[in-house]
């Protein structure tokens, strides 16, 4: 199933997911009963168990029991956040549901406790951005207080996400096929689709995705470059008007398949990235026809999804002339396609 947003009424707190949280928290079942009206995301399996919970919410005041205490702001509280790890990158999807939620209610700040002992969790929080502000000390014991400030001095791609620095790197319209659009960038999800095929699998939790294709030019990718993605038609109508622009990457690193020494090698570098089954990883390591792979950052993803034909009649891009598979655009193009899809304009920068 799908990450769903749904009201505490409507989690079972019975479920063993939870053991861990009251354990370490005597309070958490009768905060749990105080938030029956506020909502947070849920990942439920087939069999309805847990296996995913995250509480955001919005804060605008001082918090003088940190220490040192912190300056009145308004931020985003990561209430409570846990997975059970399974190999699926959900940590990662949580990360962008956060940072998504911090940007979309302008909160300059995220900030999250967590106890000294969940190492990998504290990890995960630090790879994007967040550092250490301080420590919170109660009757469960003392965590760190751990922040991230969204638009922080640019350090890189991955300290900074989701910003995306221009710079000198260069900008492309890339183009995927409907049916490997949805799986790979789920947040990015059409009106006409279905949630349905969008699963617990690492490529789409991951914010890290690996694609391979033969596509003409690919090979000049290089770390920065950014990437408009461009979900092809899905055939219902016109491609002019049913080809849409739907969010933005960085490209992380490119690779020709033949740097890879062996298929293990390949394969681990793709699998928990790539929309691809190992079988089908198997068939492309043997048939060579998609050479060209490449990582990258799936960073904003628009409001609203800019048609092809809005991108050629008022952005100035290129008609049929144009081979629309990969193709170089101005860093000014970018910026218009990110105006007509809603994006957040503070989160591209020079």
């Amino acid at each position: 199933m799908e990450l769903e947003h749904k009201p505490f009424r409507n989690i079972d707190l019975s479920d063993p997911f939870f053991d861990s949280l009251k354990e370490g928290y005597v309070e958490f079942p009768e905060w749990f009963a105080r938030k029956a009206d506020d909502s947070a995301y849920v990942f439920e399996q087939p069999d309805g168990t847990i296996h995913g919970f995250l509480y955001l919410k919005v804060e605008d005041e001082a918090l003088p029991e940190i220490n040192p205490p912190q300056a009145r702001a308004r931020r985003l509280k990561v209430g409570t956040m846990k997975v059970n790890p399974h190999g699926t990158k959900m940590g990662e999807r949580f990360i962008k549901k956060i940072v998504d939620h911090a940007v979309r209610e302008k909160t300059e700040q995220i900030y999250v406790t967590v106890f000294e002992q969940h190492e990998a969790l504290i990890s995960l929080f630090q790879r994007y951005g967040f550092e250490q502000i301080g420590t919170k000390t109660s009757h469960n014991g003392t965590e760190l207080v751990l922040a991230k400030n969204i638009h922080a001095p640019y350090v890189d791609l991955y300290q900074n996400y989701p910003t995306v620095k221009l710079g000198n790197n260069r900008a492309y319209i890339l183009s995927l096929r409907p049916e490997w659009h949805t799986r790979l960038l789920p947040d990015s999800i059409l009106r006409n689709e279905t949630n349905d095929i969008v699963e617990d699998i690492s490529s789409a939790n991951s914010i890290h995705k690996v694609y391979l294709t033969g596509m003409h030019g690919i090979n000049a990718l290089r770390k920065g470059d950014i990437l408009v993605i461009y979900r092809t038609t899905d055939n219902q109508g016109p491609a002019h008007y049913r080809s849409v622009a739907t969010s933005i990457g960085v490209v992380e690193e490119y690779r020709h398949l033949d740097s890879f020494t062996s298929a293990e090698e390949f394969y681990r570098y793709c699998r928990p990235y790539s929309v691809f089954s190992h079988r089908e990883l198997e068939d492309l390591w043997r048939r060579r026809n998609y050479p060209f792979v490449f990582k990258f950052m799936y960073n904003l993803s628009f409001k609203r999804k800019v048609t092809r034909a809005v991108m050629i009649e008022e952005l100035g891009l290129p008609g049929a002339e144009q081979y629309w598979g990969f193709f170089q655009i101005s860093h000014d193009q970018l910026r218009a396609i990110a105006d007509k899809g809603a994006a957040d304009e503070s989160l591209i920068i020079d």
